[in-house]
């Protein structure tokens, strides 16, 4: 079996690759993982010597602007460095809820002041009696996402 180049695989239209044998595509989607992961690692390891390079400089700038998180821009020799130490917030969802019970309490709305989203477990939802599972259907959408195949050799 001729292993395919990744510029011959690119070159082939998806409707002629289909008609490949099934150890050919195994061969094929292995060996684009494999780059892949290859490609994955080296970009992980310039991204911590890039953070090893300039993260000091980048945190004097946003210390000098007054802030914590953030995008600064300066050069290095003729390169242009944009550091961006993005913000994440994450919420106590305990705390959250007695706060809105307070709110609640006092007589205010505490959707002025909170957003507030439901999510329902798809396990316990197949779980339920239809009874149940009826009164719920209506605000539920499936949605499918793209589908993916994981290839084996088999044992002769």
């Amino acid at each position: 079996m001729t292993r395919l180049t990744t510029d011959q695989i690119l070159a082939i239209p998806a409707s002629v690759l289909a008609q490949h044998s099934g150890e050919s595509l195994f061969q094929a989607k292995n060996d684009a993982a494999d780059s892949l992961a290859a490609a994955k690692a080296v970009t992980e390891h310039i991204e911590r010597a890039l953070d090893m390079k300039y993260a000091t400089q980048a945190h004097q700038l946003r210390l000098a602007a007054g802030k914590d998180t953030g995008v600064v821009h300066f050069d290095d020799g003729r390169v242009r460095i944009t550091a961006d130490l993005p913000k994440k917030v994450e919420w106590n969802q305990q705390q959250l809820a007695e706060l809105i019970a307070r709110i609640t309490a006092s007589g205010d709305n505490a959707a002025e002041f909170i957003e507030t989203s439901y999510r329902v477990s798809e396990t316990k939802y197949q779980a339920w009696q239809e009874s149940l599972r009826s009164q719920f259907t209506p605000a539920r959408t499936v949605k499918v996402g793209k589908a993916s195949y994981r290839l084996a050799l088999l044992s002769e």
